[in-house]
């Protein structure tokens, strides 16, 4: 599913949060959006996904997102916040499922499909042994994992992740990530993120885009954006960029 953002502007109040964004992410690709806090990272996806006010243009496949309707775009668009507002009473399975919403007729119960999507997603995102659980009892990381889960349960062409790897002890944030970098591999489906890690942003983005103050500082490949000057200028960092033996980048801070 192709995403384009056309002079793409939002916010909560007169003064827009994020001001003038223009992107295109192909079909299968991986944006990063990457910045210091309150550079407007967040404000950029919800308006993607349709939950604050915007200016310019939103297109998926050619086709204006405010013109999809509500299930349509439930079909093609699912949004990880980073803060999620979880339901009392649900088991993580119960909560799992309702990912699968979009896809049922009118008053429909999930089926033997549904159930298999979310038992596969639970087992790759290793929370098969929690399925029973309320979801009051997760730890931070669980929650989050358990948020994805219903994301990627719906199986949407375009995943809107803020902020996925919070909480995560570094394995369960590699295998998150490369769960979503195969999603788009084998079944197409397109990514934007943000990613507080530059590190984790380099070496699974295709394209990274930094704002800074609501603006696009900086567009293009981890290699062109993931740079010393940049990164020293617009974070207020004293930072170092190695490469690993692959040639991904690794952000590094550095002492005085």
């Amino acid at each position: 599913m192709r995403l384009e953002l056309t002079s793409v502007s939002a916010g909560y109040s007169a003064v827009p949060a994020v001001r003038d964004v223009s992107a295109r992410v192909g079909s299968g690709s991986w944006l990063a959006v990457i910045g210091p806090n309150g550079a407007g990272k967040s404000t950029l996806l919800k308006a993607v996904a349709g939950l604050v006010r915007h200016t310019g243009e939103l297109t998926l496949d050619g086709h204006p997102v405010a013109a999809l309707a509500h299930r349509e775009r439930a079909r093609a668009i699912g949004y990880a916040p980073q803060t999620p507002q979880l339901p009392d009473g649900l088991t993580v399975t119960d909560y799992v499922l309702l990912g699968r919403t979009p896809h049922l007729r009118p008053l429909a119960r999930e089926g033997r499909a549904d159930l298999a999507v979310v038992a596969d997603v639970l087992d790759r995102l290793d929370l098969a042994a929690l399925a029973g659980r309320s979801l009051r009892t997760l730890s931070g990381g669980e929650r989050q994992r358990a948020v994805l889960a219903r994301v990627l349960a719906q199986q949407a062409g375009l995943l809107l992740l803020d902020e996925p790897t919070t909480g995560l002890d570094v394995g369960h944030a590699q295998a998150l990530l490369d769960l979503v970098d195969r999603l788009r591999r084998e079944d197409g489906t397109t990514v934007v993120s943000t990613l507080h890690d530059l590190t984790l942003a380099g070496q699974y983005a295709d394209q990274l885009l930094l704002l800074h103050d609501g603006a696009v500082a900086a567009r293009g490949t981890p290699a062109r954006v993931l740079t010393e000057p940049l990164l020293s200028r617009h974070y207020g960092a004293r930072i170092t960029v190695l490469s690993t033996a692959d040639g991904s980048p690794v952000v590094a801070p550095r002492r005085t």
